[in-house]
């Protein structure tokens, strides 16, 4: 089940407790002459997801509707069509879900950071419907504060911020940063006043900074979370119009099928991303695209399609001007797609052109979190080369770059290359897995 993140916000807007509302419920029921005995842990029930049977979604509508001085809907409460099967959500629900869902995370709700990943049609749908009709026409809105694109500014000027801190600092402590920062500054922001022309920079920006809440959720193994975080920037792209902006996102949620290994997935997205974005898509983001294609089929044992999606990212890799890039792709620096492939040669048991590739990886400088990830693949390389010493020196030059980050997806690496460590004899390994070890110990 979903958690009920809109019925939470309602009750805190409504500034009632789980006991308020289910005595409001059982006293409007008897007046419309049905006999209710809910209490606070029917309340519970219906935040982690559980619909009420009969009238009651009804009731609670008329009780927050009183309550408010408003109309509320059973979609307002988060008791309506589910929504994988709705058609493209209007903006004024999708923004009231995804506020709700902010202000649900900010307070550090369990049931939110360990929601499972969705799967099949659910999964598939933000992708489709972002790649097809209908558009959003017209995105403006009436309210308060009025939106202006200073505001829209600031917003950039963040999501930078915090891709920065989560490079140097790692996922799982830029998380609540940022989060607090969609709760508390953006939201009002999307929930205020605003012509079309300035709303579709608001949702750009918006957009932006959702994605790096996604990405943070992700380093921080909150699978089901971080889906959901890229699926609202995914839809906030599309009320943006931006379509090269929707393929970041769309290599976001391809980066994450890597991951859950679903590779089949992986590759339908990147086509989607590739084909969607067309004349607008970015090189670098094509790059990326291609090299996440070829580690997909590198690990379904396709050997040709991997080879032919190398091809083309190496091709795109040349046509990369840094200075005509959004700063969304500003990860795919010099050496990226050498790792990539690296990968996939390795996968494939290329071992010799794989250790070529990684090693030109590592020579190129790049921001201390992307060396990491590429020494580990380098140390994966050796080790599967027969260089157990020289592994176990390139593991101790990637713990070194790893120290002060807080990021699960590091510590899986570290744990991999461990494990790969401990299968060899050497005095050198042993001494590489010890410190690796040590470093593990330390919480976070």
């Amino acid at each position: 089940m979903e958690p009920n993140t809109l019925l939470d916000a309602l009750l805190d807007e409504a500034g009632m407790s789980h006991v308020g509302l289910a005595a409001r419920v059982n006293q409007h029921g008897r007046a419309c002459g049905v006999a209710l005995r809910y209490d606070h842990t029917a309340v519970i029930r219906w935040l982690k997801g559980q619909r009420p049977r009969g009238r009651v979604p009804d009731l609670l509508c008329d009780i927050f509707a009183g309550r408010l001085q408003r109309p509320i809907t059973v979609e307002d409460i988060g008791m309506g069509k589910p929504a994988a099967l709705q058609p493209t959500a209007a903006l004024d629900g999708f923004i009231a879900r995804s506020t709700a869902l902010w202000r649900g995370d900010e307070q550090k709700r369990r049931d939110l950071f360990e929601s499972p990943t969705i799967t099949g049609l659910p999964a598939v749908g933000p992708v489709w419907e972002w790649e097809n009709p209908p558009d959003d026409n017209d995105v403006s809105r009436p309210g308060t504060p009025r939106v202006g694109l200073s505001d829209v500014e600031v917003l950039r000027t963040a999501r930078n911020h915090y891709e920065q801190m989560y490079r140097k600092a790692g996922g799982v402590t830029t998380r609540s940063r940022v989060i607090g920062f969609l709760t508390h500054e953006t939201a009002p922001l999307l929930r205020g006043s605003y012509s079309d022309a300035t709303g579709r920079e608001l949702h750009r920006a918006v957009g932006g900074l959702v994605a790096v809440a996604g990405i943070c959720s992700y380093d921080s193994d909150a699978q089901g979370l971080a889906q959901r975080y890229f699926h609202q920037a995914l839809r906030l792209a599309k009320a943006s119009g931006d379509r090269a902006f929707g393929g970041y996102v769309v290599a976001l949620l391809t980066n994450q099928c890597l991951y859950m290994r679903e590779y089949r997935q992986a590759v339908a997205f990147a086509e989607a991303g590739l084909r969607t974005a067309g004349a607008h898509i970015s090189h670098a983001l094509a790059t990326d695209l291609y090299a996440m294609q070829a580690k997909a089929y590198s690990r379904m044992g396709d050997q040709a399609g991997a080879h032919r999606c190398m091809l083309l990212a190496e091709s795109s890799a040349g046509q990369i001007r840094p200075d005509e890039e959004p700063a969304e792709t500003g990860y795919v620096q010099p050496g990226l797609v050498e790792a990539q492939l690296a990968d996939a040669l390795m996968r494939l048991g290329d071992l010799q052109p794989a250790q070529d590739y990684a090693r030109e990886a590592v020579r190129v400088q790049t921001h201390a979190r992307g060396r990491v990830h590429r020494l580990a693949t380098l140390s994966d390389i050796e080790l599967r080369s027969g260089e157990a010493d020289l592994a176990a020196s390139t593991a101790l030059e990637m713990l070194t770059q790893g120290q002060g980050m807080e990021s699960q997806r590091l510590r899986d690496r570290f744990v991999s290359v461990r494990k790969s460590l401990a299968e060899h004899s050497s005095t050198a390994t042993t001494e590489a897995a010890e410190r690796i070890d040590a470093s593990l110990r330390v919480p976070y």
